[in-house]
């Protein structure tokens, strides 16, 4: 039987529409958010596993971090102790879909995650009241609190750490990849991607990324549908850079190769007007990779963070040290990245 070629391309887009992704939206349970030894119990009761690390005394303040993409609570484990033992406490907890929280490998949009963050933020606050609260985002995690954050509406805490903020839109995606994730999340939504073959380092600490290969809570394969999600987030963090006016410490490594140097310098340049000082900060180092916190030189940004969260105008450690560059305007940052591609 011969379709005439109009109709076929009414039902090829009928079924890419239908095909759309469908992410695991919260549930309607209403129960009390809590906070219990190993459990978040979020505004919708869903059981986000908790990780705790609480000085014996008082705490100087406390940290909410938020791990990236495919990892999950424990990321933190080593700076945690870290932070731990000069009397910062910290909180981690699973977001959805990832670790061990509820249907792992699924995406449940960022909307209800910047719910979950706000529900946190708040129980921290109750239960440490009258102590400096900040919140820490690695890759993903960044993005979800630039995100999250609106002048209308900022979010609760003292200061935010973002480490290697998962800023990629895809208004600076190359538009084959901008079309190829939206061919494959209305054909194959649940087709698992995995990194290998990309050529990708993600940290020079290889001890370190072969004990998170042997780690079953890591994913290590994404549904083109999470990948999607993960888009938006990134889109909703770009946007939001041009309104993010909290106290901040950006961290970046010149040799990231997850998060490209051109996002980074844009959002730098475009969102932020090329030029930090007083409440925004930035450093780049030069040897830094991704996982800026478990590099082979991650203790150098553990007192970098912990400097910062005690005088925030102080110069950096690393800085004195010159393992770390701190950009004040554009062409700081153009010379650093140049640098790295020189070696």
């Amino acid at each position: 039987m011969n379709f005439p070629r109009s109709l076929l391309l009414l039902l090829s887009g009928c079924l890419l529409w239908a095909c759309a992704p469908h992410f695991t939206i919260p549930g309607k349970t209403m129960t009390e958010p809590r906070l219990t030894d190993t459990l978040f119990i979020s505004f919708d009761g869903t059981e986000l596993p908790l990780k705790t690390w609480l000085p014996s005394a008082s705490p100087k303040a406390i940290m909410v971090a938020l791990h990236g993409y495919n990892d999950y609570s424990n990321f933190i484990k080593d700076a945690a102790a870290f932070f731990n033992d000069r009397g910062i406490g910290v909180y981690a907890y699973d977001q959805r879909g990832f670790g061990s929280a509820p249907h792992p490998g699924k995406w449940h949009g960022h909307e209800a995650m910047v719910r979950d963050l706000r529900t946190i933020l708040q129980l921290a606050q109750n239960r440490h009241p009258d102590i400096p609260l900040y919140l820490l985002g690695d890759s993903m995690g960044g993005a979800l609190i630039m995100a999250a954050d609106r002048p209308e509406n900022p979010l609760p805490g003292d200061g935010v750490i973002l480490v290697a903020p998962a800023v990629w839109s895809r208004d600076t995606m190359p538009f084959y990849q901008r079309w190829a994730l939206w061919l494959g999340v209305r054909i194959m939504p649940w087709l698992r991607l995995s990194g290998k073959g990309l050529d990708i380092t993600p940290s020079d600490n290889k001890e370190m990324l072969l004990a998170l290969g042997r780690d079953p809570l890591v994913i290590k394969e994404s549904r083109i549908d999470a990948i999607y999600g993960l888009a938006n987030l990134m889109d909703a963090a770009y946007a939001a850079a041009s309104r993010f006016d909290r106290k901040v410490l950006f961290l970046y490594g010149a040799r990231d190769e997850i998060i490209p140097p051109k996002p980074m310098t844009d959002v730098f340049s475009q969102r932020l007007h090329g030029r930090f000082a007083n409440r925004q900060r930035l450093l780049v180092y030069p040897k830094g990779y991704h996982m800026l916190l478990r590099d082979l030189q991650a203790e150098v940004v553990w007192n970098d963070i912990l400097c910062w969260l005690g005088s925030p105008g102080e110069t950096f450690p690393s800085v004195r040290e010159k393992s770390a560059v701190e950009i004040t305007n554009e062409n700081d940052l153009q010379d650093v990245l140049n640098r790295k591609k020189a070696n």
